[in-house]
């Protein structure tokens, strides 16, 4: 998914933070999934992240998986929150602008890290057992709403300006992580940022 949907994650999350057990172990799985990956994950490492009692895990999530499967659904809501305070905006050229802006803000985390959701989204793909279509999902929900901004454009091709945005945030995302090189999303966020003022104002 997105660096700008993981600061409305982390941004939730902060004020789980405060909150129970149950939301701080899936605020630090969101983290560590993205920092180690979900395969070098344990349930130690996510209780020792959260301040809980590793024992204490279990009452909350029998198994890592079910909080793999907590974690994508903490994605999708930050998704959610996302697009509701981009639709705030005044028009559609203005909110995916706000979208890449949020991207290119997280730059030194996409360089050590990747992008947060579409690298638990690879990973989970390697799987067939549930987790991985449901972050399909909240792929497939970015999508459909980068399309609804490029359709109030009055764009006929919504749907493949929308995968070609998406995609070239994933591509960028990925050569700024294996060039460990942020500069690289600073630059490329500038070209999306252009080519979505030419397409508002051909």
């Amino acid at each position: 998914m997105t660096d700008s949907e993981t600061g409305a994650v982390r941004a939730a999350h902060g004020r789980a933070r405060r909150g129970g057990k149950r939301e701080r172990l899936v605020e630090a799985a969101v983290r560590v999934f993205h920092e180690q990956g979900v395969e070098k994950t344990t349930l130690a490492d996510i209780a020792r992240v959260a301040d809980v009692p590793v024992g204490n895990v279990y009452y909350y999530f029998k198994t890592k998986d079910r909080l793999v499967e907590a974690a994508v659904q903490a994605h999708r809501d930050g998704l959610t929150a996302l697009t509701g305070r981009l639709e705030a905006l005044p028009g559609p050229a203005d909110r995916l602008k706000a979208l890449i802006g949020g991207w290119v803000e997280e730059r030194e985390r996409a360089a050590r890290y990747g992008c947060p959701f579409g690298t638990l989204a690879t990973e989970l793909d390697k799987r067939d057992d549930g987790p991985d279509l449901a972050a399909g999902e909240v792929m497939r929900a970015l999508i459909d709403w980068v399309e609804g901004q490029f359709g109030e454009l009055g764009r006929p091709d919504a749907r493949g300006l929308a995968v070609e945005l998406v995609a070239a945030y994933q591509g960028m995302s990925v050569l700024t992580h294996t060039l460990r090189d942020p500069a690289i999303m600073t630059a490329q966020g500038e070209r999306l940022t252009s080519w979505i003022d030419g397409i508002a104002h051909p």
